[in-house]
Formats: C-alpha cells, sequence, structure tokens
C-alpha cells in the first residue's frame, strides 16, 4: 500500500461504505458499516426512522456520524495508511438536508482528536437533530404550493430540473419552517448530506454541490443560480427572510474537482492522514454513481439498489415532469437525466418473500432461487395462448413516479382494453416476471425522450445488488432492449467508486489553459480497462421481444394512471 491513494466514500441509507483506488484505478480497500448492525443504539430500521401517520421517514444525524468514527476504525484496522491518501471525494444519499446551529462552526474547527467525533459534535451542532430521507411522503403541502405559485410542474421542472417532489430539499425545508419554527430559527447553515459529510472533513461548512444542488427544487439549472422567487416563497416574509434563507444555504462549488481545502487536523492527529491531503466536493449518490464508468451517448445506467434508479448522460438540457435533470458533476455543459423509484429492492423481495412462503426454494442458500425460476418460466408479460398479457403495478411504499400510494393493482391487457385481473392471475407466482417487467416498462417509458427517436440505448450497465440477479438482468435486458447488451459493473458500490474516481481526477487532471481542464470522461477512458471493470451479464435487444414491450407501454401507462387515481 506504498502508492498515492484516493478515496470515495458513499453515505447511503443503510450503510457507509468506502474505496480506495491507486492511480491505476485499482481497488486497494473495500469496507462498511451498517447502521442496523453496527449502531444498534439507534434503533433504525434500514437505517431510518418512519411515522406512518404523518408519511415521515427520517434518519438521526449522530448515527451517522458515529457510523464514520466506526468506519475510520475499519479501515485502520484492515491496515490502510492514511498518510499515503492524497484526495477524498463521496457520495451522499440525495435529498436528504442537515440543520446546523450557530455553533456548528466552532465546533468542527476545534475537534479535538483524543475524542470520537459524535460526542463532540451532537447534540450541540444541529438544530435540528433529524434528517428527512429521500423516502419521505410529508411535504404533500408544500409540494403544491410551490407548484402553484410557480405556475405549474412544467415551469418549475424547467427551472430546477424537476417538478416538485416530496423528498426534494426545498419542500422539506418549508415544512421544517411550518412544523418547527424554533428550529429553524435557530438554524444557521444547511446542508445537504453531500456537503454535510464534506463539511465533517473540513472542519468547516463545506459549499453545495454543482449536481447535487439540482435535488433541491431550488437551484435554477439554466442560469446556474437559486431562483429567488422559489427562495422567497420557501422563507416567507420579505426580502430580510430571503436573504436569510440564501445565507443558510451559502455557496454552491460550481466546480467538481475543486481543491476545497486540506482535511482537517483532527484526522491528521488521530489517523494519521497527511496534511496535504486535499477534499474534493462530494455530490449526490446518483451523480456520483455515472463517475463509476466512461458513459457514452445512450448509455444507461440502472441501479438497483433500495432504490431503482435510471441515470443517463445527455448534453440535452430537456425537461419533462415526468424525470429529473441534474447538472453533470463533473463536466460542465452536460446533463443527468434521471428517473427514481422509492420501490427497488424492497418491492422485489416483498414478492421474493411471497413466493418462498408458498414455493420454498430447494435451493438454501439461494433465496431467489423460487422467484427467478417463476421469472423466467413465463413468456413476455405472461401472455397466454389467448393473447392476453399481465401487467401489474407493484408498491408497497407510496411512489415517486407515479406520484402514487402503496398498493398492488394486477391487470389483464387484451382486445377488450385494459381490466383488473379477476381469476386469471396465478398469485404470487406471476408477480415474480410481473414486477420485474413493471419496474422496467415505466423507465422504458419515460427514458425515452432523454434517448435516440427510437428511445432505445446503446448499453445498459446494472449495478447495486440487484445487478447479481440472473433473472433481473435477462427482464431489464428483454425490456430495455440495449443494442449493445447488457454490462455488470463489477465492483459492488459504483457510488463509493465514482467518488474515489472523482478524487483521482481533482488531483491529476491535465490543465489545458488556464481555468480549463481535461474532461472527467477523458480522464477516466484513458484509464479504463474494460476486460476487468464489467462483464457482459445479457444480450439485450431480441428481435421481436422489445418491440412486444413497446407494444404493450400505452396499456401500461393506462395502468400507471389507474393505480394514481384509485
Amino acid at each position: 500500500m506504498s502508492d498515492d491513494l484516493y478515496v470515495g466514500f458513499d453515505l447511503s441509507t443503510q450503510q457507509i461504505k468506502v474505496i480506495a483506488i491507486n492511480s491505476k484505478l485499482e481497488p486497494i480497500l473495500q469496507a462498511y458499516v451498517e447502521f442496523d448492525v453496527d449502531t444498534p443504539e439507534y434503533k433504525t430500521h434500514k437505517g431510518v426512522y418512519t411515522n406512518p401517520e404523518l408519511n415521515e421517514v427520517f434518519a438521526p444525524v449522530a448515527m451517522w456520524i458515529k457510523a464514520f468514527d466506526i468506519l475510520l476504525g475499519k479501515m485502520q484496522a484492515a491496515g490502510l495508511n492514511f498518510a499515503n491518501v492524497r484526495s477524498i471525494s463521496g457520495a451522499g444519499q440525495q435529498h436528504g438536508s442537515v440543520f446546523w446551529s450557530a455553533e456548528a462552526e466552532r465546533l468542527l474547527a476545534s475537534l479535538n482528536p483524543d475524542f470520537p467525533l459524535e460526542p463532540q459534535l451532537s447534540p450541540k451542532a444541529f438544530s435540528h437533530d433529524m434528517s428527512p430521507n429521500w423516502q419521505d411522503h410529508s411535504t404533500a403541502d408544500e409540494c403544491d404550493y410551490l407548484e402553484q405559485k410557480v405556475g405549474g410542474a412544467e415551469i418549475l421542472a424547467h427551472i430546477t430540473g424537476s417538478k416538485t417532489h416530496h423528498r426534494f430539499t426545498g419542500p422539506q425545508i418549508l415544512r421544517v419552517r411550518h412544523r418547527h419554527p424554533s428550529r429553524y430559527e435557530d438554524t444557521a447553515r444547511i446542508s445537504l448530506v453531500s456537503s454535510f459529510f464534506a463539511s465533517l472533513l473540513l472542519g468547516a461548512i463545506a459549499p453545495l454541490d454543482v449536481s447535487d444542488v439540482c435535488g433541491m427544487n431550488l437551484w435554477d439549472i439554466p442560469n446556474e443560480k437559486f431562483d429567488e422567487e422559489i427562495i422567497q416563497l420557501v422563507a416567507g416574509g420579505g426580502e430580510d427572510e430571503k436573504t436569510e434563507l440564501l445565507h443558510k444555504l451559502g455557496k454552491v462549488e460550481p466546480d467538481g474537482g475543486k481543491n476545497l481545502g486540506p482535511i482537517n487536523d483532527y484526522y491528521v492527529k488521530r489517523y494519521g492522514f497527511s496534511k496535504d491531503c486535499t477534499i474534493t466536493p462530494i455530490t449526490g449518490d446518483n451523480p456520483a454513481t455515472i463517475l463509476a464508468l466512461p458513459l457514452r451517448p445512450l448509455d444507461v445506467i440502472v441501479s438497483l439498489g433500495t432504490s431503482t434508479t435510471l441515470l443517463v448522460s445527455t448534453p440535452v438540457y430537456k425537461t419533462s415532469p415526468s424525470y429529473h435533470m441534474f447538472s453533470h458533476p463533473t463536466s460542465k455543459g452536460l446533463y443527468m437525466g434521471m428517473l427514481c423509484y422509492c420501490n427497488g429492492s424492497l418491492a422485489r423481495e416483498k414478492v421474493r418473500d411471497e413466493i418462498n412462503a408458498v414455493k420454498p426454494s430447494s435451493h438454501a442458500s439461494d433465496v431467489w432461487a423460487s422467484f427467478n425460476e417463476a421469472a423466467l418460466s413465463v413468456p413476455p408479460l405472461g401472455t397466454t395462448a389467448r393473447g392476453q398479457k399481465k401487467l401489474g403495478i407493484y408498491f408497497p411504499l407510496p411512489e415517486i413516479v407515479p406520484d402514487c400510494k402503496a398498493g398492488t393493482w394486477r391487470f389483464i391487457s387484451d382486445g377488450n382494453g385494459l381490466h383488473e385481473a379477476r381469476n386469471e392471475w396465478d398469485i404470487p407466482l406471476a408477480d415474480a416476471r410481473a414486477i420485474l417487467e413493471s419496474q422496467n416498462l415505466s423507465m422504458r417509458l419515460r427514458a425515452g425522450p432523454l434517448l435516440s427517436s427510437t428511445g432505445q440505448p446503446r448499453r445498459v450497465y446494472v449495478v447495486g445488488g440487484g445487478s447479481r440477479n440472473p433473472a433481473i438482468c435477462q427482464v431489464t435486458g428483454e425490456v430495455l432492449g440495449p443494442s449493445e447488451g447488457v454490462y455488470r459493473l463489477e465492483l459492488s458500490n459504483a457510488c463509493a467508486l465514482g467518488s474515489a474516481y472523482k478524487a483521482l481526477w481533482a488531483v491529476q487532471r491535465k490543465v489545458i489553459k488556464e481555468g480549463v481542464y481535461e474532461s472527467f470522461e477523458d480522464f477516466l477512458s484513458e484509464r479504463w480497462d474494460e476486460k476487468t471493470m464489467i462483464n457482459s451479464v445479457d444480450v439485450g435487444y431480441r428481435s421481436g421481444v422489445w418491440e412486444k414491450y413497446g407494444a404493450a407501454l400505452a396499456a401500461f401507462n393506462e395502468a400507471e394512471k389507474f393505480a394514481a387515481n384509485s
């Protein structure tokens, strides 16, 4: 471990993870801390608390700090030489917000290396000890208010890249101001999870990241500034309140490779980091994911984790209330298109468990065996000899896209149109293929405008836990139909990996001319070894199959509308 090292962290919903790489992109160390297991005193379930009565989902900020302490200890125990780390970047779960108190700056700047982080910062550094989570659905009133005042979903999407969403930080701040006015008043600064993490490393409040700030419904993406009308709506009152909120939010760093400063002396003395180790802006988990691959036009990443997410890099700023647009985390002039669904692995696991209850797996070590067998033993759309097709909607959690309450709906599509299934459905076995098709049809329905005129991607890269499941990969390939196939990123954590690549690029990028640097894409492509980094997992496009799913999109769209209006 004598090489220079570059570290990427990922503060996600259920874990905090890390990858350290060398300058050849080779992974040197991977480690993680699982919140429910390693910090049991907080009594979270899958990393969060829930309040179903108010549709709230949130996490204790102190738990993240303690988990970071534990992770650094694991890295040290694994033999990582912190003195060799030249740069650190990271990823934070998007849309979460951290409310700092007036004491935060002083406490961050005066950390004592003889003690862990958490007791030095919590609770005094925070005006609000909880961070709203991306699964939160408590801000319906705030979303309606903002959208109405701005002039509708289309206008808001054009300005901020997205229509209002319950989890977005602008509506969440407005709700805190309404529901907890004293906490809002006591808040000196507001960070995203990404800039909160960077603040821990710097020992000072870090600026917001240029890509992650787009997940707030506050940032005017075309004009690269906070939209003052929306800021005024969230802040309430007059000019003084608007100015106060702008101060709470602070600056946005436009350069994803910026040297924000050296690591705080706390880490130098406690863990042996070099004083020359620099901190690079930490971005959101989804923007970090697209940095884990040298994406080319028409390439798509599908993240199969707790949520299901589709990501595409594009030079075109084309907005819609149906999806999200973000500024690219490293490359000015590029944008990230994103679809994000709450119901990812949790929905698939629910169907899996229901199948195992009636048909236990014959492979004790593979809890997915019966699910996969059921999914692949029927034709696309479960089409019967009479031409009936099965379409299902599976939302154990309230969904983001479409905006829909929790529930399960099963439909039959035939020559007579679409109707809810009665006796035509073998429950739960038929649900296995239907849930995979449902998740992919929804992505295909909405991602088309971000791709070519045909809506067909060149490649699909799958990442996250679900990428290890062959049935999930096959159905993804059949529905999305990438012309060059489906590939899996071999390292398990794309967010941390993309962050580590970003840390490396920030230090080693070439200066083209004053103020202009080598692009992240060019930098990574020069060092990328496709043979070792990715693995082909499905052929993708199958003649006739992709077209069959395309013909079912209108019926699926009708099914989603039925569920959303139920």
